[in-house]
């Protein structure tokens, strides 16, 4: 997986100004392959319908996948024929891949894509988009799934999405009801923090942009679609699935080993009133201790069955010894990762030998209760023993936190990454707006660079991401090499040209 990217601090959302004339707000992205057929009526309702009903400027790309049929000729036709339309072509297939090159490229605040079909109502198009306008969220889903969706597909494409989302659900808890539905959009500002994290560049690329987005914290807003499914289909379901299956391990494996840098991600932005100084609040305290009481409740019961286990071969004082020292390291390691979000292999060790002070001074708790209970009676039996070790227990449990808290996982650098200045300069609150100083700059060049293509013209050919390279720079970040592909040309104001 790829880590070294590193965005810095995001600019804070603020909603998007009606009257900023000269960049189109919305860039919605429709990949293709070999759909002579179906393009044309397509961009032309979707055109028709975002002219009537969207109140901002607005542009249609068509991201041709390698299309070997006349796809690229009925493209270029419905850019030349629609101010407002731009094609695309690219040499490799992969809607993935598709999706990253012209959302890396464009100038348009808000990004979005949908299939080529019009499975989905259009009428959701707006409900998708205005909370990214809005400032709210960051990324928005269509989802076939929630409960006031009208959906009409047959059996066997219901069974395969719910079984996916449960597989999401049940192996890297995601929250999310739809990760396959092809209607989406996405912030730019958020899109280029968070796309040079993805490396799928196929089918899963969605998935992996939303589970990376969610545990990064990123706000993913739902809309409820009308779906109608197309028996035309030439997705294929079990290649499909198969390549979903691997992608969900990948991503599984990276997120258990700590090696996603999302912590670069996590409170992205300056506005989350969770960063907040409240007097008398302790930050992130609430959660901290929902966390560590789930942990220390299941860490009690490993507990009380490893001390059953070991007092039937030896005497009290070792089988508590025993147990505590092996609850204990399955303590800190939970509590490292799932109450003070630590991720990753460093500091692990000494986190550990810490913790095992800790444990310490639980040990001396524990075994001083089991010391003064046969002080007090020569034979006790097993259940008073047990008592006696949860109310010890529960005295070293309230100590751990604290300690916890104030020494193993202090965030000795919280201080400085709440201080650091959010970069305002590419935020979305001027969209067309150039300025200097930022690594920002040179990528966020508008799309008069590009041409239109002409059906006889060969484009260059984009190059695929390189593996990340771990002492590459933010500002290399910046010239990744799908941000170079050749897209389309004038783009004018749809507003001055009605």
């Amino acid at each position: 997986m790829r880590t070294d990217f590193s965005p810095g601090a995001l600019p804070t959302r603020e909603h998007l100004p009606a009257g900023d004339a000269g960049t189109p707000v919305l860039d919605v992205v429709i990949p293709v392959y070999n759909e002579e057929k179906d393009l044309r009526p397509c961009v032309v309702g979707l055109y028709e319908h975002l002219r009537r009903t969207f109140p901002y400027a607005f542009r249609i790309t068509i991201a041709d996948n390698a299309s070997t049929d006349s796809t690229p000729r009925v493209a270029a036709r419905l850019a030349a024929e629609i101010a407002e339309v731009g094609s695309f072509r690219l040499e490799q297939k992969g809607r993935g891949l598709a999706l990253r090159t012209v959302w890396s490229a464009s100038d348009a605040p808000i990004l979005a894509y949908m299939d080529v079909d019009l499975s989905t109502d259009l009428n959701a198009l707006l409900p998708l988009v205005a909370p990214l306008i809005s400032g709210h969220s960051d990324l928005a889903i269509g989802s076939r799934l929630a409960r006031t969706s009208r959906v009409v597909r047959g059996p066997k494409r219901e069974f395969i999405s719910r079984a996916y989302n449960l597989v999401l659900r049940g192996s890297l808890q995601a929250r999310f009801s739809d990760a396959q539905c092809g209607f989406k959009a996405i912030r730019r500002d958020v899109a280029q923090a968070l796309l040079p994290l993805v490396e799928d560049t196929g089918w899963f690329f969605d998935t992996e942009m939303l589970v990376l987005a969610e545990r990064a914290g990123l706000r993913i807003h739902e809309v409820p679609v009308d779906w109608v499914d197309d028996p035309d289909s030439t997705v294929h379901i079990v290649r499909t699935a198969t390549e979903d299956l691997k992608g969900v391990w990948r991503i599984g494996r990276a997120l258990a080993g700590g090696s996603l840098p999302l912590d670069r991600l996590a409170r992205p932005f300056g506005d989350d009133p969770r960063d907040r100084e409240i007097a008398d609040v302790p930050r992130g305290l609430a959660r901290q201790l929902v966390g560590f009481c789930a942990v220390g409740a299941l860490s009690t019961l490993f507990y009380l069955v490893l001390y059953s286990l070991f007092r039937q071969v030896s005497g009290s004082q070792t089988a508590n010894a025993l147990a505590l020292l092996v609850s204990a390291i399955a303590n800190t390691a939970a509590n490292r990762r799932l109450t003070f979000g630590v991720r990753g292999l460093g500091g692990a060790v000494r986190h550990q030998a810490q913790g095992l002070v800790v444990f310490a001074i639980g040990l001396c708790l524990t075994s001083g209760s089991l010391a003064a209970l046969n002080a007090a009676t020569d034979s006790p039996p097993h259940s008073t023993e047990l008592a006696v070790l949860i109310a010890a227990n529960l005295a070293a449990t309230m100590l751990r936190f604290l300690l916890f808290r104030a020494w193993v996982f202090v965030d000795r650098h919280g201080d400085s990454r709440r201080t650091a200045p959010p970069v305002a300069a590419h935020g979305p609150s001027s969209p067309g707006s150039s300025t200097t100083g930022t690594a920002h700059d040179e990528q966020q060049q508008p799309y008069e660079r590009y041409h239109r293509h002409r059906p006889d013209e060969q484009p260059p050919r984009p190059q695929p991401p390189a593996p990340y390279d771990t002492t590459r720079s933010r500002a290399d970040a910046d010239h990744l090499p799908w941000s170079d592909a050749t897209v389309s040309p004038q783009h004018t104001d749809p507003r001055n040209s009605r």
